[in-house]
Order: C-alpha cells, then structure tokens, then sequence
C-alpha cells in the first residue's frame, strides 16, 4: 500500500524507521525540516510535490494543535479507501472526522521504546474501518512492540495513562534508584549501570517467566534479609501503591481533558 507520514518528529521518526525495514509499503513522508530519512523512503517539503498521487494510509505525525490546520488540505490526495491513523494524543476520532468527513479512522498511541522495537502500542478504530484496514494497522502497530486493541476511545486514554506515558515513570524511578546509589558512593557511571541492568534483566525475567511478578518478588526475599528490609521500607504504608495510583489516575483525567 502506499503510505503518507504527514510530519515526522521523534515518535513519527521511530515509527517511520521500523516501518521501511519491516513492511512492503511505499511510504513517502512530508516534512520541511526533515534532513535524513531510511532507505526507500521518498522525502517531501511542500504539499504541491504529492500532485496526481493517492494514499491509502494517512498517518497523521504532527502536534495536535496544528491538525486542524494542516489535516484539511491532504483530503485531495486520500485514495477512495483511504485510511487515517493519527499519533497525536488527546485528539479524538470525532475531531478528525470534523475535518475530513465520515472516514476510516484509527487512533494510534504507541510509546518511546518504539525507538528500538519494544514499544507499547493502543488501537482503537472508528465504525467506518473494515477489517482490513484494522488488520494494516495492527501490523504497523506490531512492527514497533507490543499492541493492544482496545473498544473505546476511553480505554485508549487509559492505556495512555498506563503504557503511553508508562516511559517517563520507569525513567523517573531509574533516576531515584541511580540517585540513591550514588548517595551510597557509586560513581554516576556505576551506579547507572547497576540499576538499569538489574532493572532490565528483572524485566526480561518477568516476561519470561510464567510466574507472576508477586511470585518473583517474593522469590528474592529471604527472611530478615536485605531484600526483606528494602521492601518494607519501599511499601511503607502502601506508599508506594498509593503514589502510582494516583499518578495513573493523573494521567487518564489529562487524557480526557485534552479530548
């Protein structure tokens, strides 16, 4: 199929990376600024260069703030069977159909590790989508990572708030747990590669173990031991629960806010 990348920023730079390595499509992509792109794939500036060309895939890559007045003016070039996937958060189906009419339409929000092909991925497809252009996109979907369809829109923000911003919390415990490590004397290098190695090898042990991960933890733990007295520092109170709740929570009522 032939596919257009409208805009091609960090996320739409990571998807368009795996997508030339791992699908037939013939992708073109327009961006004014953009200096390199992989092999195979045709570079655009202006709109003008796509005349006489149709797409079957629409892949909208740029800030929500500008899809309104950007989107508009690809109508012209969408095949009769296009379909549109769109990466922007918090811009809801019902808001692109106000621009470009009742279309097939598919809501994407993969996450970071797209970068290196374990990204984490919702879909959620509006009514006028067949079931292959559902099957196309999941296939996009797959070639970055894990992916997850979903029925609703509002389940899509919730897997927003888990998995598409799901990167920043596991950074921001990475960086507490490097600080705390330094704070008992490690070097900054030392200390990064302690914990992001032991967070990376626990990580693949839990996927692939048939355990679960309240089986493995307690697997580590011996009584009166260190591991025992970390977590219950760790859990006191049900901090720790309490703090990823609500920080899930946060970001699922943002995700509907930006509706």
């Amino acid at each position: 199929m032939s596919l257009l990348m409208i805009g091609c920023g960090k996320m739409g730079g990571s998807l368009l990376t795996r997508w030339a390595t791992s699908t037939d499509h013939k992708i073109t992509i327009i961006n004014p600024s953009l200096v390199k792109a992989p092999s195979g794939v045709k570079v655009t500036q202006t709109i003008e260069e796509l005349a006489g060309q149709r797409f079957d895939i629409i892949v909208i890559a740029i800030k929500p703030q500008l899809i309104a007045q950007v989107l508009p003016a690809y109508r012209p070039y969408f095949s009769n069977n296009a379909c549109v996937i769109s990466i922007a958060a918090g811009y809801s189906v019902a808001s692109i159909e106000q621009l470009i009419g009742e279309h097939a339409i598919i809501r994407m929000m993969p996450n970071l590790p797209a970068q290196i092909g374990r990204g984490v991925s919702a879909l959620y497809a509006n009514s006028s989508c067949s079931n292959i252009q559902i099957e196309t996109a999941k296939l996009l979907a797959d070639a970055i990572g894990y992916t997850h369809l979903t029925n609703s829109e509002d389940e899509l923000d919730r897997v927003t708030a888990v998995a598409g911003s799901g990167p920043g919390y596991a950074f921001e415990l990475a960086r507490c747990w490097i600080e705390s490590a330094m704070n008992l004397g490690f070097s900054p290098q030392a200390a990064k590669a302690l914990v992001l190695n032991t967070l990376g090898g626990s990580i693949e042990l839990a996927m692939s173990s048939d355990k679960n991960v309240t089986s493995l933890r307690d697997s580590v733990i011996s009584k009166n031991g260190t591991t025992e007295a970390g977590l219950q520092a760790l859990m006191k109170d049900s901090t720790l629960n309490t703090l990823m709740e609500s920080t899930v929570v946060a970001a699922y009522e943002r995700a509907v806010a930006l509706r």
